[in-house]
């Protein structure tokens, strides 16, 4: 018999939305502007706008299968009803490298960071307490995450709107006040667009996690409506955060020059916008961002494990429970509180390179998945409309991600496939050894 997913307090439009901006960090914008700065040569905020063009066109597809499919489960629910359930197993199996690392990033950072401010305290401490808390939250119902989450987000936006206020008074008492309201950050360097596709790539994983609300199907009113906007309205202001965050950092910082280490370059933007006192105010805020981004994280691969478990691809009996109180998967998020406490063991490089893959492969798959299933299957190529939204886009979704294949990590690719080598190897135990796998309709 297999079970379904009941949640006794169903999730609103912009709850969800609020839970996948956590999962996404908005302010990775600071983490990656030096980089990307570097590459694009002082045109980040063009390069969003380019990533932002290509996540929304994934994000499209996210929405059309949302609505043929609106149970949870996201790529790995899609690919198995369009494309078998060998193929669904194994993009499952890649996506959980981003579903399940993750959390296990946000309690390294959050390490990171709390050893900086308590540089006497061991940081497996603060690494074993911070994914306590986070196990604890989502052990509980799904819409105290939500809540908690307006709060975990929206304290870290009004400290980017105090940054936005800083950057236009220091560069209006500098330059004057025409300096600010310029193009010049949207057109600053070279106009060469090799760069800027280079940087676009490079800021493409700064979206990931706006898929992640397609696991909360189940937990949501009417998913059918509700989880298609709420997946294209968590990327597009996603990426407009982003986009006006990276606008005001290059108005202020129009080259690299003045960064001792631009790949590290957050803690010198705030200091010189804002000063020492401004730093460490910052410094807490973005700790309050990991801790929203880690509730987001650990409650969809919790989701995740849950649907592959109740399907019996993992053992059910353990995988598929749902708490009778707070119809949460308590012991999915167990498992995931516990993977998360090997960060201890782990650097952070090392996880890091991992979740590229498995992104990749969910996002490619999910663009597919709307070709198998409306061109291919069900055949809907008779109007212009159906050729545009039933092949065109997604087949341009797949285009831009291949941009990000082309541009992905030496070391993220052979990681990942070994780990699509292990999943492979997992199947084909189970089908050796008769396994039943019941894959709910």
């Amino acid at each position: 018999m297999v079970m379904r997913t009941v949640s006794s307090s169903k999730l609103s439009l912009w709850q969800v939305v609020i839970i996948g901006i956590a999962y996404m960090t908005p302010m990775t914008v600071f983490d990656t502007f030096g980089i990307v700065s570097g590459i694009t040569e002082g045109r980040v905020p063009l390069a969003y706008l380019i990533a932002l063009i290509a996540i929304l066109l994934t994000a499209l597809s996210y929405g059309r299968m949302v609505r043929a499919f609106p149970e949870a489960g996201s790529a790995y629910t899609y690919t198995r009803k369009t494309c078998g359930n060998s193929a669904g197993f194994m993009v499952g199996w890649s996506s959980l490298l981003d579903y399940m690392l993750l959390p296990m990033i946000n309690s390294l950072l959050a390490g990171i960071y709390l050893r900086s401010l308590f540089p006497a305290c061991p940081p497996w401490i603060w690494i074993v307490g911070f994914t306590a808390l986070v196990t604890f939250i989502n052990c509980r119902n799904i819409k105290l995450l939500a809540n908690l989450n307006f709060l975990f987000v929206g304290a870290p936006v009004v400290l980017m709107g105090v940054f936005i206020f800083l950057v236009i008074q220091g560069v209006s008492h500098q330059s004057g006040s025409d300096a600010v309201w310029t193009l010049k950050p949207l057109m600053n360097g070279d106009s060469s667009v090799i760069p800027l596709i280079s940087g676009a790539a490079v800021l493409c994983f700064s979206f990931l996690g706006f898929d992640a609300v397609t696991t909360l199907s189940n937990d949501s009113h009417e998913p059918r409506k509700t989880i298609p906007r709420a997946v294209f309205l968590t990327a597009l202001l996603g990426g407009v955060i982003f986009f006006t965050a990276a606008w005001f950092i290059q108005l202020y910082f129009p080259t690299n020059a003045q960064f001792k280490n631009p790949s590290e370059a957050m803690p010198e933007i705030v200091l010189y916008v804002g000063g020492a006192f401004f730093q460490s105010i910052f410094l807490v805020a973005i700790l309050i961002n990991t801790l929203a981004s880690a509730l987001a994280s650990h409650a969809s691969a919790a989701r995740l494990l849950h649907i592959m478990g109740r399907d019996g691809i993992f053992p059910g009996s353990f995988f598929s429970y749902l708490h009778p109180r707070f119809g949460s998967p308590v012991y999915c998020v167990l498992f995931v509180g516990g993977l998360s406490m090997s960060a201890v063991f782990f650097g952070l490089d090392t996880a890091v390179s991992l979740i590229s893959f498995g992104a990749l492969v969910a996002f490619t798959a999910v663009n597919f998945s709307v070709i198998a299933l409306y061109a291919i299957r069900e055949k809907k190529l008779t109007t212009g409309k159906d050729k545009l939204f039933n092949l065109v886009l997604p087949l341009m979704g797949m285009g831009t991600i291949g941009f990000m294949w082309i541009n992905l990590d030496k070391d993220s690719m052979i990681l990942g496939l070994i780990w699509a080598i292990l999943g492979i190897g997992w199947l084909t135990w189970s089908r050796l050894t008769k396994r039943e796998v019941v894959f709910s309709s």
